[in-house]
């Protein structure tokens, strides 16, 4: 902290000296100048009458872009070192808690995405770029179960040390994940997207064939695959409302564990895909 502001004092207050010895002024403005920077337009009016207002003006920039430094420097180590009193285990708990709050985030943003592609327009161009997109939610529901199974195995090894601190929110955020209807929705979720994917990449590959019904083998497949597909949303969305019904009721008795778990905009039945 303060290390622009010294720096800085440091050269205007040599500054100060220099002139004062130029021009025969008292030596100890420049003490009051290191002391009390404020000073300095009062010593630069009285010294340079003629060129003063623009010398202050100097000044007042240099001086707040210093404290704007000095500013913007304390918050980035205040937020760096937040958490450096706390014991060794609570600040890795508040690290997985922040990395499980951000999978959360992105696969909850990932999933209304997905609901607004779910109506895919029948070109070429927009089956590619899904595709793309389902494998991109993939990676975002796996880094969302990886943070979930860091914090609930870390909850589980610092057991006693959880229970001494009675911080009894953290077991409630394991009990929500570990809970039956939270993990058949993520297997619901996986089966819808398996499903979507594979209609997709075949209607992709197979274009033409489908939409210009030139093939009854390919018409019957598609037929297949859409079949399985609907029947996967139809069971996704069915978790989906057993999912959101039990998480509303379990924020009513743990309402500090909000930011831990699936935002409210996941609430939307996805489309079907015709």
């Amino acid at each position: 902290m303060y290390y622009i502001y010294f720096s800085f004092i440091l050269i205007l207050s040599g500054l100060m000296f220099v002139a004062c010895k130029r021009r025969n002024l008292p030596k100890w403005w420049a003490a009051i100048v290191f002391a009390a920077p404020v000073t300095t337009p009062y010593f630069i009016l009285k010294s340079r009458k003629a060129k003063g207002l623009i010398l202050c003006f100097i000044f007042g920039s240099c001086f707040a872009l210093v404290v704007a430094g000095e500013i913007y420097i304390y918050s980035k180590m205040k937020e760096k070192y937040k958490y450096d009193y706390l014991p060794p285990v609570t600040r890795q708990l508040i690290r997985y808690s922040e990395i499980l709050k951000l999978t959360t985030q992105n696969l909850d943003d990932d999933l209304v995405e997905l609901e607004e592609r779910s109506k895919v327009q029948s070109k070429a161009d927009k089956l590619e770029q899904t595709i793309i997109f389902i494998g991109e939610l993939r990676q975002a529901m796996h880094d969302n179960q990886a943070a979930i199974k860091q914090m609930v195995e870390f909850v589980e090894n610092h057991r006693d040390f959880f229970s001494q601190k009675d911080l009894q929110w953290v077991y409630e955020i394991q009990r929500f994940y570990s809970n039956r209807i939270v993990i058949a929705h993520f297997k619901s979720l996986e089966n819808y997207l398996d499903n979507f994917e594979t209609l997709l990449r075949f209607c992709f590959q197979n274009f033409d064939l489908i939409t210009k019904a030139e093939s009854t083998i390919h018409l019957k497949n598609y037929d297949e695959y859409y079949l399985r597909y609907r029947r996967a949303v139809d069971s996704h969305n069915r978790f989906n409302v057993k999912r959101i019904q039990f998480q509303n009721d379990f924020l009513k008795k743990y309402p500090e564990i909000k930011a831990y778990l699936p935002a409210k905009r996941q609430t939307k039945a996805f489309r079907l895909w015709e």
